[in-house]
């Protein structure tokens, strides 16, 4: 795809609905949800449907081989509730295999060997999100059949799905570099400098004679299908346990990884308590580490007090704040986001309001520090999302991811999935707390996000932004856009973002900017110290990911600021938007 055919021209309004509203990445993902709410079923209950139908028709992004997380407000008593849904290093897996391979930071794992495959947590979080918080008037066969037929019959693939793709499984080995994904069965023998996968002879499952599906062209994923259809009908079992769990144990084990029949046996999610911060009246809440929700608190906290309205939107010192905030954010989350279950992180610590203004104090107005390290708390841590509420108030948070587009491109025998290769996201550092280890998950990128009134509990807005390190940078200039400048969920989306550079080693001092952020700020932010590429233009704003989010509101009370919310009594309209940087939409059920 050229530069020149995705430019982003188009307007969307915000969708209005007195009853249940999806948004998601894919049309007919958000027409299956909308199927489900009107069926009788709650939002935990379309988010299942939702997430198996984007599995079938954005597989190049997340799927049941990869990981998951959700939110649930419930809106009875007015609580966030969570799921962990990440799966765990196999017991086989730790840093002296590592070693004995002859990999090392120096010469670290490549991102899709099968030694970077933890256990494939989605399938689990799909049945115990139903299971928890499902509404118990549809069956898990009614939640999933959508996406069955969808995968047996086929469906027409969407544009910027097509050329992600494209992208993900394919490599020009002539170009002579490390290939990122193949889904063709190269023989590529383990350890060359070509090294991905030695075999891969399934991952034709994804493929129409040898190449990926066309922009408008009809695939059908008949293996998937199955997959979903037995897990439907005979539960986590059908996944964890039984033919499947061998197939995807010969294919990893292959390819030369760890993983076996009691590793998958043994996955369980967690539910867990989501962690929050209170921002100027609203609450943010998000998943605890592994996750890196974190980091978007973290910045938070640090933007809390500040005069962002009066700098304006997008202005040279709006910028210049926001940038130094996910600098110092990163930092920390880097150094201390890791399973809470093998490692002790200071959660508590990081999202204090006393460490967030000790931190604030290192910003500087005029110029950009000079050096960003993380601080020491103890002296006072590729991918699908979706956003559901349903008519009676409830609402779900949902993200899944393979990590990178196919994960590890790697399909187990008569299956029809990928699995993800989200072990890449370990340290190998032996004192970092988020260093590899047996049955241990790794800093997980993927993040839902949900906001409350702080003082009475009621739900705001489910929303998440995807896109790696973007996710908590999204969070924040997403929520901020409607808190402090009174955008609707559309212009929210719509507005143009900046992305500080991450890396899984470090935040980076390089900043880069979206087109419509104006040339005169660029220049201002450079002469503060800044390093800032852009304005990014065209099919670069979805390559350099500038994040796909998706947000439902309820009540316009982004609408209603004057230092305090003040919410509307009476039925309240809920508000969607869907980001136009993806093929997705908001859909409202009538």
């Amino acid at each position: 795809m050229s530069n020149d055919t995705l430019l982003f021209r188009s307007r969307r309004s915000p969708v209005l609905s007195l009853h249940g509203c999806v948004a998601s990445g894919q049309p007919i993902a958000s027409q299956v949800g909308v199927e489900i709410l009107k069926a009788g079923g709650n939002a935990a209950d379309a988010a299942v449907g939702v997430a198996a139908a984007l599995n079938v028709t954005q597989p190049c992004s997340n799927g049941i081989g990869g990981d998951c997380f959700c939110l649930f407000y419930d809106a009875k008593t007015k609580t966030v509730k969570g799921i962990n849904g990440s799966g765990r290093a196999p017991a086989k897996l730790s840093l002296d295999l590592l070693k004995e391979r002859g990999f090392s930071n120096d010469n670290p794992v490549p991102n899709v060997h099968a030694l970077n495959i933890t256990i494939p947590g989605a399938a689990a979080g799909l049945v115990d999100t139903w299971e928890q918080f499902g509404s118990k008037k549809v069956t898990l066969e009614q939640v999933l059949e959508p996406a069955i037929k969808l995968a047996e019959t086929g469906y027409p693939v969407h544009e910027i799905a097509a050329a992600e793709w494209q992208s993900g499984s394919h490599v020009d080995i002539a170009e002579g570099g490390s290939p990122v994904h193949n889904l063709a069965d190269f023989d590529w023998p383990l350890g060359t400098t070509l090294l991905t996968h030695p075999g891969n002879p399934h991952g034709k499952a994804f493929l129409i004679d040898g190449r990926a599906p066309k922009h408008g062209e009809v695939i059908k994923l008949p293996l998937l299908a199955q997959t979903y259809r037995e897990l439907a009908t005979h539960g986590k079992k059908s996944f964890y346990e039984g033919r499947r769990a061998q197939a995807i144990v010969d294919i990893v084990q292959a390819n030369g990884g760890v993983i076996t029949l009691e590793d998958l046996k043994q996955h369980t999610s967690t539910m867990v308590e989501p962690i929050s911060v209170s921002y100027k009246g609203v609450r943010l809440w998000e998943i605890p580490p592994n996750g890196q929700g974190i980091t978007a608190l973290i910045a938070l906290n640090i933007l809390d007090e500040m005069d962002l309205k009066g700098m304006e939107h997008n202005s040279p010192q709006y910028l210049h704040h926001l940038i130094e905030a996910f600098r110092l954010s990163f930092t920390d989350a880097l150094q201390y986001c890791a399973d809470p279950e093998k490692a002790n992180v200071p959660i508590e610590e990081l999202l204090s309001k006393r460490y967030a203004a000790k931190r604030r104090q290192l910003i500087k107005s005029d110029r950009s520090m000079p050096d960003c390290s993380h601080g020491d708390p103890a002296d006072d841590g590729d991918t699908v999302y979706f956003s559901i509420v349903d008519e009676e108030g409830n609402a779900c948070s949902y993200i899944c991811s393979n990590y990178q587009m196919f994960g590890t491109g790697l399909v187990p025998d008569g299956c029809g999935f990928t699995l993800q290769n989200r072990g890449h996201g370990f340290s190998k550092d032996p004192n970092h707390l988020n260093v590899v280890a047996p049955n241990k998950r790794p800093f997980h990128t993927i993040i839902p996000a949900m906001v409350t009134d702080d003082k009475t509990g009621e739900l705001l807005a489910s929303y998440g932004v995807m896109g790696a390190f973007m996710q908590p940078q999204g969070h924040v200039q997403v929520l901020l856009n409607m808190v402090e400048f009174g955008m609707d969920p559309q212009r929210a989306l719509d507005a143009p973002r900046i992305r500080v550079q991450v890396t899984q080693d470090g935040c980076l001092d390089v900043a880069r900017v979206e087109d419509g952020i104006p040339e005169e700020a660029i220049k201002e932010l450079q002469v503060m110290g800044h390093d800032v590429f852009g304005p990014i233009k065209g099919h670069h704003r979805w390559m350099y990911q500038f994040g796909r989010g998706h947000v439902i509101t309820v009540g316009n009370w982004w609408d209603k600021w004057e230092g305090r919310l003040k919410q509307e009594t009476g039925t309240k309209v809920l508000w969607a938007g869907s980001d136009p940087r993806g093929d997705g939409i908001a859909m409202a059920q009538i």
